[in-house]
């Protein structure tokens, strides 16, 4: 699986015409953690954006497709650096499918941190959400990941 992402950031910075257009468009990647799989982010305006991920749960009773979709805020000025540190935060939603037919859904909150390149239109990130599940089962569970997007103008 390091494997796969190490080559899939080479390809992208590859392909990647020198500009910077993370906070603008839309970006397609790839996450590791909960969930491991796909992620896209698609930009309303240089401060907000709706992330999207599809991906595969490897939670004990829950393991199955898990899906997630979230409002976020941006904040580029919490973190002083010659680089562009970004946080980011919002409110969401879960889906997760489970063995013998036990799913979830929940609400969930996401806070992350965000690395973009002044050079490439790439994105690197980690992130921790707290999901607060209320149909089929109720209960609470933390999705957490490291990815990268490449961003299309």
């Amino acid at each position: 699986m390091k494997r796969l992402f190490a080559l899939s950031i080479g390809v992208f910075m590859f392909f990647a015409a020198p500009n910077n257009a993370q906070n603008k468009g839309f970006g397609i990647g790839i996450m590791i953690g909960q969930p491991t799989g796909f992620t896209a982010k698609n930009w309303m305006n240089g401060n907000n954006a709706l992330d999207f991920a599809l991906g595969f749960s490897f939670a004990r009773n829950y393991s199955g497709v898990n899906m997630h979709s979230d409002y976020l805020w941006h904040s580029y000025n919490a973190i002083q650096s010659t680089e562009k540190f970004v946080l980011y935060y919002g409110p969401g939603l879960s889906l997760r499918t489970g063995k013998n037919g036990n799913g979830q859904f929940g609400i969930r909150g996401e806070l992350g941190l965000e690395w973009m390149s002044h050079s490439v239109p790439i994105d690197v990130f980690i992130e921790i959400a707290p999901v607060f599940n209320f149909i089929a089962t109720t209960g609470f569970n933390i999705d957490a990941g490291f990815g990268a997007r490449y961003y299309f103008e």
